[in-house]
């Protein structure tokens, strides 16, 4: 088993079943996404970019985007936690998903990718 797919599934519950629907939505959204592990955690790269990760942490599941600092839908819902460069969707439980949202959030993150200022 790779190590990105390790992390998820030995992660205690409610986060192993956080981390594999936010997996499994990450990838019909964006099924061009090569799951990698790096920087110690499961983390997605679009066209060998870093593109968005995932991280178990304390009570939560982060889904951290790399280029957040350029997104423009739903900030509302994202939180830099004391980060400068980053942002991240964070879930407690599985309700806390709303796919409709991620999924303007992913496509945003796309878009972003796409602009010259990410190649």
């Amino acid at each position: 088993m790779d190590p990105a797919s390790a992390y998820i599934l030995d992660q205690p519950e409610p986060y192993r079943s956080i981390l594999l629907h936010l997996q499994s939505i990450i990838v019909h959204a964006i099924p061009e996404v090569t799951l990698k592990f790096k920087y110690k955690i499961p983390f997605y790269y679009l066209e060998g970019k870093p593109f968005c990760y995932l991280n178990q942490s304390k009570n939560y599941v982060d889904l951290g985007f790399w280029m957040s600092a350029h997104l423009t839908v739903h900030l509302e819902h994202m939180t830099t936690a004391g980060r400068k460069m980053m942002r991240s969707l964070r879930y407690i439980s599985l309700k806390d998903i709303d796919e409709a949202i991620l999924r303007d959030v992913l496509e945003n993150a796309r878009e972003v990718k796409d602009k010259k200022f990410y190649k």
